[in-house]
Order: structure tokens, then C-alpha cells, then sequence
């Protein structure tokens, strides 16, 4: 899954106009929510696929039976337009109450006045998520995202793709990146241009992020700046080249086209490599893509430790409550119910990540598809080895996926070498910053 903001009117204006916003109170402003003769209606927004509009209404429709007097409208599309139009009913002041919520743009909404500090939240229960899981949306002493779902940076391997090769999975608990390397090289040797050992680490910010924490950085600091050196942002590139030279690798032209092709269409998906890498509660839809049961695996580290291979818990995605609505308490309810009712639990299961609740994560456990099983169970097994989440991206971060992108495909291509493409990529994000 490829996450790929274009910078539009509509997102430009949030910067200018949301600095009105961030001076009014919390229940004051736009026509969000309304309350008519003891009837409240609530908006809520969601991007995502037909799947998770039918399980998410059916959740809705749970909770207005059990809340007559609450109605919810929800709005709802696909990634490719659901920043530009959230932006302008944000910039005009009628942003939905409850709002599906990334962490590319989490702090941008959030430093702006537009996202409600839940901690403030009346009617809203975070006692059943684990400490780390709610740091995923906490910064400058607020909550500004719920979590809904949590996940992780992993390697998705293709077992069959690896029986076609002769060569063994690899022990995900010992392996350093020379390992990965070596059997990425070995498999491609092996599958002699049918397939190849491995996708490539640049294809998002995710892979730079892992590799700096790796090293005693991050590509985030927790004061909204860049936190990688030219350094360890060259020793990353560096890698993705070695990936190359040894042909562990498609060629560069593949790469290049595979950053944009459809998950149904990803050399992943068409069993046009042994290993990649992904969000672990991806796996179920990249199962369904490749009708292959795919293979969670921990990511590489430095020292063949796992615990110090950087890894966290990233929220898939938050619930976030507009500062803007006249409806704070009936918003933080309807979340409540979200993120700890049984009743939700049910219907939702993992479609949005392995529930961060602990009890509602048991209680579904039977219930989950094999591949949101595996998931929740990769989850629970890297639990121990995690290190602290990674900060939010600043305002301007969610930029750096594309250029990182780009900067990789400049060393693949051979167009620039490591050294001046890390100083431009890190340069270019720099510029990004507000």
C-alpha cells in the first residue's frame, strides 16, 4: 500500500486558515454536529475500501440502535481524495466530529488547532490500551489520536517463492541485514529472472525511520525535527545500492514502476518476489492479492539482536475528535464505543490493525481471519523486544515518503550516488518542515 499525498489548494489552505481555529475554544465554531430536540448528529469520517465502509456502517448502525437519539452520518472515500476534501471542511470551518486520522498528518492538524486533546475528552476510557500504544498519538502533553488499530514494520515473505528457490526461511530472531543481504542475493541467484529475493528498503520513509532507530537516531525527534544525519541516511542508501550490485534486486526500471502499481499488481502480490517489507496488518490483504498465505518476519538489525532492530508500535491509524464541534461529549462517546465495546470489537475485528484494547484483542482472537490472526499473533510475539514509539511526523512530514522514494530510484538508477542523494533527500524533507 502506497501512501502518496500530492500537495494541492485544498492542502495549502489548511496552513493559513486553521490558524483561526487554533484560537477558538473547544465547543464554539463551525456547523460540525447539531442537537434538535434532543436528537444529535454526529459526522464521521473514514477513508478506506468497500470492506471496511460495510463493517464500519454496520459498526455505526449497532450503536444508533443501542442510541436512538444519536444519529451518525458517515463520509467516507478513498485515500487518493480524502486529505484534499478534509482539508477544505477543516479550512471552512466544518470539519466532521469524528475523524479517521493518519500519522503522516496527525501533529499538522493537531499543532494547528484543528484536533481535540482527548485527554480533555469527556465520556472517553483509555485504560485497557497498553502505555505504548497510546504514546503513538501523544505529543507536547496531549492525546490527539486514539489509536485504532496497531501494527508494526515487518518482512513479508512468499514461503513458495522460497520452496521454488531451494533456500531455507531465514531465522527472523538472529538475522542482521548482512543476512538479509546474502539470502536476498542467494534467492535471486537461484530463481534466475523468474523472481527475486527481495523488494526494495526505500520504497517509504518507514524503512529510513527503522534504520536510523537502528543507529541511535530517528527520522522524527519529539520536538517536530528531522532527527537523521547525512550519515546514517547515506549508510541507508548505501545499502539499498548493495541490494542492487548484488542483483538481490529487480532492476531499477521495476523498481521504479512496482513504488506505484496497485497492491493486486505488486511484484509481491504477483509472486515476483521472495520478500518485502510491509505494515503487518497489511498482510491479510496482501494475502488475498497474491492468494498465497504470506509469512511475517522481524526486521533485520545491526547486531542480530531483535530487540534492537528499531521496531514500535505504530498506530494504524487514529480516531480523532474536530476541536471545532458542538458535540464534545457525544463525539468522545461514540469513540468510546470504537475503540472499547464488545459490540464494535465484533464487527470490526482487525480491519483497521490488531485491536489496541487488550481485552477486546482476546475477546476477538477466535473470530480473526488466518492472515489478521497471524498478524495479531506477530504482534503479540515482537511485543517485549519494541522500543518506544516513533514521534509523530511534523508538519510538512508526510512529504518524505515520496521523496525518499525518489531519492532511492536517483541511487538505483544510478543518477546520483549515495553520499549527494542522501544530502538532497534530507535537504529536500528539510524544506518540507513548517
Amino acid at each position: 500500500m502506497r501512501l502518496h499525498i500530492p500537495r494541492t489548494v485544498a492542502a495549502a489552505a489548511l496552513a493559513t486558515v486553521l490558524l483561526a481555529a487554533s484560537a477558538c475554544g473547544g465547543d464554539s465554531g463551525g456547523p460540525s454536529s447539531s442537537s434538535e430536540g434532543g436528537k444529535t448528529t454526529l459526522r464521521f469520517t473514514w477513508w478506506g475500501s468497500d470492506t471496511r465502509t460495510k463493517l464500519t456502517q454496520q459498526a455505526i448502525d449497532a450503536y444508533q440502535k443501542d442510541h436512538p437519539d444519536v444519529t451518525i452520518k458517515g463520509e467516507f472515500g478513498e485515500w487518493s481524495g480524502y486529505w484534499d476534501k478534509l482539508a477544505t471542511t477543516v479550512a471552512a470551518n466544518n470539519a466532521p466530529d469524528i475523524i479517521q486520522m493518519d500519522e503522516k498528518y496527525l501533529r499538522e492538524y493537531a499543532d494547528r488547532g484543528a484536533l481535540l486533546d482527548l485527554k480533555k475528552a469527556d465520556g472517553l476510557d483509555t485504560g485497557k490500551f497498553e502505555p505504548d500504544t497510546l504514546a503513538a498519538g501523544e505529543f507536547d502533553g496531549g492525546l490527539y489520536g486514539l489509536s485504532a488499530g496497531i501494527n508494526s514494520f515487518a518482512v513479508i515473505a512468499n514461503p513458495a517463492v522460497f520452496k521454488a528457490a531451494g533456500v531455507a526461511l531465514p531465522d527472523d530472531t538472529t538475522w542482521t541485514w548482512d543476512d538479509y543481504a546474502r539470502i536476498s542475493a542467494e534467492l535471486s541467484a537461484k530463481l534466475n529472472g523468474k523472481a527475486w529475493g527481495t523488494g526494495t528498503l526505500g520504497q517509504n520513509e518507514a524503512g529510513l525511520n527503522l534504520w536510523a532507530r537502528q543507529n541511535g537516531e530517528s527520522l522524527w525527534t519529539k520536538d517536530g525535527k528531522l532527527g537523521v544525519s547525512q550519515d546514517k541516511a547515506t549508510g541507508f542508501l548505501q545499502y539499498v545500492l548493495k541490494l542492487r550490485d548484488t542483483k538481490a534486486l529487480p532492476p531499477a526500471e521495476a523498481v521504479s514502476q512496482d513504488l506505484n502499481a496497485a497492491l493486486d499488481q505488486s511484484m509481491m502480490a504477483t509472486g515476483k518476489l521472495a520478500m518485502g517489507f510491509i505494515w503487518s496488518n497489511q498482510l491479510l490483504a496482501m494475502d488475498k492479492a497474491s492468494g498465497q498465505q504470506m509469512k511475517l518476519l522481524r526486521i533485520p538489525s545491526v547486531d542480530g539482536k531483535a530487540a534492537d532492530n528499531g521496531s514500535y508500535y505504530k498506530g494504524s491509524m487514529f480516531w480523532s475528535i474536530s476541536s471545532r464541534t458542538k458535540q464534545q461529549k457525544a463525539a468522545a462517546e461514540f469513540v468510546n464505543y470504537l475503540a472499547n465495546a464488545s459490540a464494535a470489537g465484533n464487527i470490526l475485528l482487525a480491519e483497521r490493525g490488531v485491536p489496541p484494547n487488550i481485552e477486546i484483542r482476546t475477546a476477538v482472537a477466535s473470530k480473526l481471519q488466518p492472515a489478521d490472526a497471524t498478524s495479531a499473533k506477530f504482534i503479540q510475539d515482537i511485543g517485549k523486544e519494541l522500543g518506544e514509539p516513533s514521534p509523530a511526523p511534523p508538519v510538512g512530514g508526510g512529504q518524505a515518503e515520496k521523496i525518499v522514494q525518489r531519492y532511492t530510484t536517483e541511487v538505483l538508477f544510478g543518477r546520483q550516488s549515495p553520499d549527494k542523494a542522501a544530502k538532497a533527500m534530507l535537504d529536500e524533507i528539510n524544506g518540507e518542515l513548517k
